[in-house]
């Protein structure tokens, strides 16, 4: 297998490693306390291309691959989660689902401004009572004719209070149960919108994360995306790449406090010499360069299955499984190498196991990836592909 990334590859990681250390990290630990939303840092990401990376040009965005999208997220979230998950959920699944599913005067009307960053995006599906289980919506969508009528309730919405653009999963006929559901592009400024207070959170504490009510809003029959009870199969399905984000993300949270605990043991001197050459810090630098060495193989893998068209979906799923455990095993780690000091904001690495947590819970629970995982495994869908089956599938 080639592992060396090419030059464009290369680029995107530079420039997004180069936007993180110099635009993002400056401030970050006062956004952080303040749960302050990086507005300024969210526009310049738009400006970079860094909110519409896989995006057709057509529409605005960038035209990339899945791995350059997994670089560019690896790279901010050593720095700023807050604004990493932004991005996720903007790529991921606001944009990717209409491109990949919407029909082409939805494209051409929702993603120009969303790839640019104009507008943000946020992706509704979970309640209060359907989480994990998302075919319990018990958000409604009543066929009005040349309407449909919503009403329900949203929670743990991200970019929920600085979004524009909302799409919305709604139980259209309960009957048919997770085949009566549709998913619904939704603009915030129509009436009966409204948006909850902003909750306080124990990391990734700048991103906007709030419950968004809906009472008899009016949406229109061409903002439904697919054909009537398409919403379930198109929220799996968006979800499945939307892991690949989240485990990037992980991915570099771990990669960031590796950094910051390597050179902190380079610099710290006790009992004569640097802590790096006491074997105790040492083995922990050794686990964790190596434990995130693997998960960066299985998460570029996960991409490198989306960007051949091949199946992700457990791929993805293990990718965001291990690395969100990577993650939050080594921030500890991080946090304890630096001892006293790892315990203040100072030093970064508190924040970074903070935000850690998230990666275990959202877009699917590590219980809820074990579950994806074993079906698959059971039904033989799971597998590593040859050079043959890659040309068969793509011929």
């Amino acid at each position: 297998m080639h592992f060396q990334l090419s030059e464009e590859h290369l680029a995107v990681q530079e420039a997004a490693r180069d936007f993180a250390q110099k635009q993002l990290k400056p401030g970050v630990i006062e956004r952080d306390s303040k749960m302050e939303f990086p507005t300024d840092q969210v526009r310049q990401m738009g400006e970079l291309g860094f909110l519409g990376m896989m995006v057709d040009p057509q529409y605005g965005g960038g035209g990339m691959d899945t791995l350059s999208y997994v670089l560019a997220m690896e790279e901010i979230s050593k720095i700023d989660n807050s604004s990493s998950v932004i991005m996720s959920v903007n790529n991921s699944l606001v944009c990717w689902g209409i491109e990949t599913y919407g029909t082409e005067a939805q494209k051409a009307k929702y993603l120009p401004k969303l790839a640019t960053g104009e507008h943000i995006g946020s992706f509704c599906l979970s309640e209060p009572e359907a989480g994990s289980d998302a075919t319990s919506q018990r958000t409604t969508a009543v066929d009005m004719g040349d309407y449909y009528l919503i009403n329900g309730t949203k929670n743990w919405i991200t970019n929920g209070g600085s979004s524009k653009i909302h799409l919305v999963v709604a139980q259209t006929n309960p009957e048919l149960g997770h085949k009566g559901i549709n998913v619904f592009i939704v603009e915030t400024d129509w009436a009966g919108v409204e948006i909850g207070a902003k909750e306080d959170k124990l990391g990734i504490r700048s991103s906007d994360t709030h419950t968004i009510m809906y009472t008899d809003v009016k949406v229109p029959k061409e903002n439904r995306i697919g054909n009537d009870g398409f919403g379930f199969t198109f929220a799996m399905k968006t979800l499945a790449g939307g892991r690949i984000g989240i485990a990037s993300q992980a991915l570099g949270i771990a990669g960031g406090a590796y950094e910051l605990a390597l050179a902190y043991a380079q610099e710290r001197k006790a009992f004569g010499k640097e802590i790096g050459k006491h074997q105790a810090i040492a083995f922990k630098l050794a686990d964790m360069a190596t434990e995130i060495e693997a998960a960066k193989m299985m998460v570029y893998r996960a991409a490198w299955l989306k960007d051949q068209n091949m199946d992700y979906n457990s791929a993805s799923a293990m990718a965001k499984l291990y690395a969100s455990e990577v993650a939050m095993k080594h921030t500890v780690e991080a946090v304890q190498i630096h001892g006293g000091y790892g315990f203040v904001k100072e030093y970064h690495v508190e924040r970074l196991m903070r935000d850690a947590k998230i990666t275990q819970i959202y877009e699917g629970t590590s219980e809820i990836q074990k579950i994806v995982i074993s079906r698959n495994v059971l039904k033989g869908k799971h597998y590593i592909p040859t050079a043959k089956q890659v040309y068969l599938e793509n011929a």
